[in-house]
């Protein structure tokens, strides 16, 4: 039984998140994991990404296995979200608007690079931060 199409345009993260979460129930996994457990296993998958770029730059015969641990690592993102009630779609929109904020275009545009500007705002911003 296919649960959604598999494809980014057809899939929204509710959906990728109820699969993990399944996946996990049906196994009587669906309690375990800590918080503290479920990131150390997206560093620890991570990791084994890394691996593939350690000595070498991207080879095309590792795709598979990349692709492999790209998945783990979001499952990993999926099953922390859920254990701890995050809407990832709010979580990234908001994150971005305060990147947007943190570095703005007119400092960041590889045309239009100020230092002296960039420094006073990233100052403002800091200062903001700790507020």
């Amino acid at each position: 039984m296919k649960q959604f199409e598999p494809n980014d345009h057809t899939t929204t993260l509710q959906q990728l998140k109820d699969a993990v979460q399944q996946f996990r129930t049906e196994r009587g996994w669906a309690e375990a994991g800590t918080p503290r457990n479920l990131a150390s296993s997206i560093i620890i998958e991570a990791a084994e990404l890394l691996e593939h770029f350690q000595w070498n730059d991207y080879q095309p015969e590792d795709r598979q296995e990349i692709i492999d641990e790209l998945a783990d690592i979001m499952n990993y993102c999926f099953i922390f979200a859920v254990a701890l009630d995050i809407d990832l779609a709010s979580a990234c929109r908001d994150k971005l608007e305060r990147a947007k904020l943190k570095f703005p275009t007119e400092l960041f545009n590889p045309t239009t690079k100020n230092e002296a500007r960039y420094k006073a705002i990233r100052k403002a911003y800091r200062e903001n931060k700790k507020r």
